[in-house]
């Protein structure tokens, strides 16, 4: 049965016009929206939602997320102070991936999967760590996200920083969730990944014609890391490797690139993802790159789900270093729509729409959107959530999962999770 959304104002997420229509929402995966004149009179009553006074555009999706960090709001500090980012790493997010088992694992992924869903997003790019969790770790995250209702492409971030076996178990998890679900080669850094596991990960994006997940160039201790190592730049190295060939490879952060290494990106297949607040919070630097504008997405690195408020961080914070419009910055944060695409992966077809109760002092329309968008939006103004036609949140609440539920577990984990980080 066809979901009808009435009288609504659609917005086209790539035109920006605006009209005021009936919307037919069919369930499934990926169709196209329709646009009837009249709804059906046999048509139920809680198959049709009223949506005058609201607009309705395609929901939103993150380009690259860390569900694994769900549990982390709140936890107790590191007992060592780190001194720099690669120390931050060591004694906070390398511990608490340590800490994690699958229960954790789930919990993290149904509370992530909630507030992305209650946040206008049905699509998260997740790039996963637990390195005394490996086996399973995809599916339980994959599983979560399913029963809640989100789309996804998923990676386990492969790394040598616990040893090979670990490496190479992690490497055994990709092969393995690759098989039957779409989903990407996940490698930590450029710097925690020796040259055997970098070759094992690219015959393996190979294999399956898939991409490679990776931080690159988020700190400058990976650039002096890989000079020293390897006598070349991270983008270098990674296009030794061949990575970037495939136009479903993300390169995410890429603070400290020189010229040649921003000129072998532009004429590269690859995709890079922007994480604004990350940055910020890390003390990283600020995101500054001018060309292959058409390939650059926005994630959230694991701060939140939130994909409003990131395109808003990224506007702002970078108006330091760059200048460009509130609509470059929109069209940035839909470019995860073009990369979903254009590869193609499945789960973010035309029937994925957030409906948005926006009640503005001011007129919005085609011209204004984007200042709108950035100015003055935020995740309470979702209303309703659509996903693959289905509807997912409803008046500002989860359908297919009970919100109390996942925050009760999510609370016990939590428990669990920092009594393991005490010890």
């Amino acid at each position: 049965m066809s979901l009808f959304l009435k009288n609504a104002t659609f917005i086209d997420w790539q035109t920006l016009d605006f009209k005021i229509t009936n919307i037919q929402v069919d369930q499934g995966v990926d169709l196209p929206l329709q646009f009837p004149e009249i709804i059906p009179d046999q048509t139920p009553a809680n198959h049709i939602i009223d949506c005058t006074g609201l607009l309705v555009t395609k929901s939103f999706a993150n380009a690259h997320h860390h569900i694994y960090s769900a549990l982390s709001r709140g936890m107790p500090p590191p007992q060592t102070p780190p001194a720099n980012f690669h120390e931050k790493l060591k004694y906070v997010w390398w511990k608490l991936d340590k800490s994690l088992d699958l229960e954790m694992i789930e919990a993290s992924a149904l509370y992530a999967a909630m507030v992305s869903l209650k946040a206008g997003v049905t699509f998260v790019i997740d790039h996963h760590a637990s390195p005394f969790a490996i086996s399973n770790s995809l599916d339980v995250i994959a599983q979560a996200f399913d029963r809640v209702g989100l789309s996804h492409l998923l990676c386990y971030e492969v790394s040598d920083r616990d040893g090979m076996e670990k490496a190479t178990e992690g490497l055994h998890h990709t092969e393995n969730y690759l098989k039957y679900r779409q989903g990407l080669v996940g490698l930590h850094a450029s710097f925690t990944v020796s040259d055997p596991t970098m070759k094992q990960a690219a015959l393996l994006m190979q294999k399956y014609n898939s991409g490679v997940h990776i931080h690159a160039a988020e700190d400058k201790y990976d650039q002096e890391h890989c000079q020293a190592n390897y006598s070349k730049s991270v983008v270098e190295r990674l296009r030794d490797f061949g990575f970037l060939h495939s136009p479903k490879s993300l390169l995410v952060h890429c603070l400290h690139l020189d010229d040649n290494e921003k000129e072998i990106l532009s004429g590269s297949k690859a995709w890079v993802v922007e994480n604004m607040e990350s940055n910020l919070n890390n003390k990283v630097g600020i995101f500054d790159i001018t060309a292959m504008l058409e390939r650059i997405m926005l994630g959230t690195d694991g701060m939140h789900s939130n994909m409003i408020r990131s395109a808003q961080y990224a506007y702002f914070a970078g108006l330091k270093v760059s200048t460009y419009s509130p609509a470059d910055m929109y069209r940035r944060l839909r470019n995860v729509h073009h990369y979903l695409q254009q590869n193609p992966f499945k789960g973010d077809g035309g029937n994925n729409l957030v409906v948005l109760d926006y009640n503005s002092p001011t007129t919005i329309h085609r011209a204004n959107f984007a200042g709108h968008f950035i100015y003055g939006f935020d995740a309470s103004h979702v209303k309703h959530v659509i996903a693959g036609g289905k509807l997912v949140v409803n008046d500002r609440r989860l359908v297919l999962a009970d919100e109390d539920e996942i925050l009760k577990f999510a609370r016990q984990m939590g428990d669990k999770l920092w009594e393991r980080l005490r010890r």
